[in-house]
């Protein structure tokens, strides 16, 4: 597998994907509504991917960029393997991926300077910041829009879109270079595996999904296959509470809403985390969620 995340334009996401899968993906482009791909690295790197824009009958336009707006390249290519072998030798962080390519300037503005933040607003929004940071599910872009909006009050506007991007980015950054010193099995990993199991077994397994208990049960029935059997899934308030070192809650039930399918599925996703390595609390009564304490939540950032 590729350590990247492929967007599309056409609102599909692709995480982890091989080369061929890569390689399928740009052939595709061209059609209305899906000109292009754009592909970051998993942890995302803010200012370093590539993309490729192709309308059926030209060739394909590909960019890359490496940090601010004077690294952006372009260039124009012909043959879809060409640009394929391309972006899995950027991919794979292979030297000189890009030689013999005729790149040129893509003539990006420079960014203006942005002014710093006081002090005080400054240590509010890191606080909030690295807690999404722990969480790990936000993007940058994500957090960005957190930080703008965290102080907002009475119609006044602290913090400029700008200056709340700046923030986001140097947070981001510090939390990849921590994340780059895991080099065991996070608690977080086993759990992704575990969910990633049950989800193939025909349980609906969401991480970090909707915002509370009850909206959640209102949307997991939609989340999943058609034919799955029952779900387990924590919310975002779940997931904070985690980060801060309080263990996590999973719920979980069948659809057929009957507490005989509910226990089942409760034994199986409880069989699957402690398969997965996982301490887990529970009952065996369908009216308790399932505990995961002690928890090691360190979450590793896509972006």
């Amino acid at each position: 597998m590729l350590d990247i995340k492929v967007e599309t334009e056409n609102w599909q996401t692709h995480v982890r994907v091989t080369d061929r899968v890569l390689s399928d993906l740009v052939h595709r482009i061209g059609g209305e509504d899906d000109h292009f791909l754009v592909v970051q690295r998993i942890p995302d790197i803010p200012g370093t991917y590539v993309q490729v824009w192709h309308e059926h009958g030209g060739d394909y336009q590909l960019e890359r960029r490496s940090g601010g707006p004077a690294t952006h390249r372009r260039a124009m290519i012909g043959e879809p393997e060409r640009v394929a072998g391309l972006m899995v030798r950027w991919a794979r962080e292979e030297p000189e991926w890009d030689a013999g390519v005729g790149w040129e300037d893509a003539g990006m503005p420079e960014e203006k300077p942005v002014p710093g933040l006081p002090d005080e607003i400054r240590e509010q929004l890191e606080e909030q910041v690295r807690l999404l940071l722990r969480c790990g599910y936000g993007t940058v872009s994500d957090l960005a829009e957190a930080a703008e909006e965290h102080l907002v009050a009475d119609g006044v506007r602290p913090v400029t879109s700008e200056q709340a991007q700046q923030l986001a980015e140097r947070l981001w950054l510090e939390r990849v270079e921590e994340q780059r010193q895991w080099s065991d099995t996070t608690d977080a990993d086993r759990l992704e595996r575990a969910f990633a199991t049950l989800d193939e077994r025909g349980i609906t397994a969401r991480e970090h999904f909707s915002c509370c208990r009850s909206c959640g049960l209102g949307e997991i029935h939609e989340a999943g296959r058609e034919d799955a059997r029952g779900f387990v899934f924590f919310h975002t308030q779940c997931t904070q509470g985690a980060a801060a070192g309080h263990g996590l809650s999973l719920y979980y039930g069948g659809f057929d809403e009957s507490a005989e399918t509910t226990t089942a599925v409760g034994h199986e996703v409880t069989a699957a985390l402690r398969e997965a390595g996982l301490t887990v609390e529970w009952d065996g009564s369908p009216d308790r969620a399932i505990e995961l304490s002690p928890l090691d939540w360190r979450k590793r950032l896509v972006g």
